[in-house]
């Protein structure tokens, strides 16, 4: 395999690590508990508009907070509200490392969707197979979602080492193509004869994952999905390969001087990456669905870009930034029927939370040049 001359740069001016901010640990959580703020005020403006346009059509200064506070009671008020807060955080836990994990080697992977659907397949196909005792058929099927994932991140990583073809164009392509050929595969190939409406056979009891806590539907993602963070946090920062990715990230011109091959760190890490966000996929369909459905439309891959830019690609803030997203996805229902407030403000709200995030790294970048600017007509005056 030839690598381009830069695979870090291919036509596209685009650097996810300058999307991270810069500073310590203590102001970069600073920045995202402040982004996180601004984010629920802008929500709050627009629930008491809601209230003035919605059935009562009365300013109710209050409504925000007791709009917030069904959003609370829906995701952690009691055993079955967790659960399914930490079910909704779970498979956002994988995307947001997956995207994280490409931002560290300086790429911008936004196919982490596709990348979960075939996870989600490659796992149901695996998962159906009878006659193979537990845990072996759950363990096979959680390797068989990895597998398929990293098979579709492999493919835009080879592209970019080997031709200069940049990620975001590539992944968002194959999310499409992933999409559309695992529709035609569950509904046509592998759809189960039995099922009323089109789908893969249902998954074997065997491969399913276990519920964990008491009378609810949580199950073993989660403690999978902690795990993994895990794994990552260890492998970037304790690793001589997590040095050598993130030294490609932070320049890989100086990467390729220190003896470290770009390319394949590109490749290797887009495969990594890719694996991540199927480990999402198999953990819904192994916890969740328990089968593939045809037109299986899901937004966990794009979800992950902002839960990775809220925890600053640190797999410890990942797993806080799913869980933030989890919470608000958990308890929106509630919220609504508390207040009859659309779920859509919490779509807003998580996107005014990453706007602000983007906003700070713009200010970073426009004050320093300010600051160049007064400088050089201070000198210039005292000339």
């Amino acid at each position: 395999m030839t690598e381009t001359s830069n695979p870090g740069a291919s036509g596209m001016n685009v650097d996810p690590t300058t999307l991270l901010g810069g500073g310590t640990i203590g102001r970069q959580i600073a920045v995202s508990a402040i982004a996180i703020a601004l984010g629920l005020l802008v929500g709050a403006i627009l629930i008491i508009i809601s209230g003035l346009i919605g059935p009562a059509q009365a300013l109710d200064l209050t409504l925000p907070i007791t709009a917030y506070g069904a959003v609370l009671e829906g995701a952690l008020g009691g055993p079955k509200a967790i659960a399914n807060t930490l079910n909704a955080a779970t498979p956002l836990i994988f995307t947001g490392l997956s995207v994280a994990f490409g931002f560290r080697a300086g790429l911008f992977n936004i196919g982490a969707n596709g990348q979960l659907l075939m996870g989600a397949f490659f796992s149901a196909i695996i998962g159906s197979i009878v006659g193979i005792p537990f845990p072996i058929a759950l363990l096979l099927a959680i390797v068989a979602g990895a597998i398929g994932g990293a098979i579709w991140g492999f493919i835009p990583g080879v592209l970019k080492a080997w031709r200069g073809a940049h990620e975001v164009v590539v992944t968002i392509m194959l999310n499409s193509t992933a999409y559309l050929l695992l529709n035609l595969l569950a509904s046509q190939v592998f759809k189960d004869p039995a099922a009323t409406f089109p789908r893969t056979a249902p998954v074997s009891p065997e491969a399913i994952l276990p519920i964990i806590l008491g009378d609810t539907r949580l199950h073993g993602g989660i403690i999978l999905a902690l795990l993994t963070a895990l794994v990552i946090w260890f492998l970037l920062f304790k690793t001589t390969l997590g040095f050598e990715i993130r030294t490609v990230g932070a320049n890989a011109s100086a990467a390729r001087y220190a003896g470290i091959r770009p390319g394949v760190i590109t490749v290797l890490t887009m495969s990594i990456a890719g694996a991540l966000a199927g480990l999402g996929g198999s953990v819904e369909i192994l916890g969740i669905t328990k089968s593939y459905p045809a037109e299986y439309i899901v937004n966990y891959g794009f979800d992950g870009i902002a839960v990775a830019l809220l925890g600053r690609a640190h797999p410890i803030g990942v797993v806080g930034g799913a869980l933030l997203f989890g919470i608000m996805r958990a308890g929106a229902g509630s919220m609504q029927r508390a207040t009859d407030i659309p779920v859509d403000i919490i779509s807003i709200v998580q996107g005014v939370i990453l706007l602000f995030i983007a906003a700070q790294v713009i200010i970073q970048r426009l004050l320093p040049a300010a600051r160049a600017r007064r400088g050089g007509k201070a000198a210039a005056a005292a000339a």
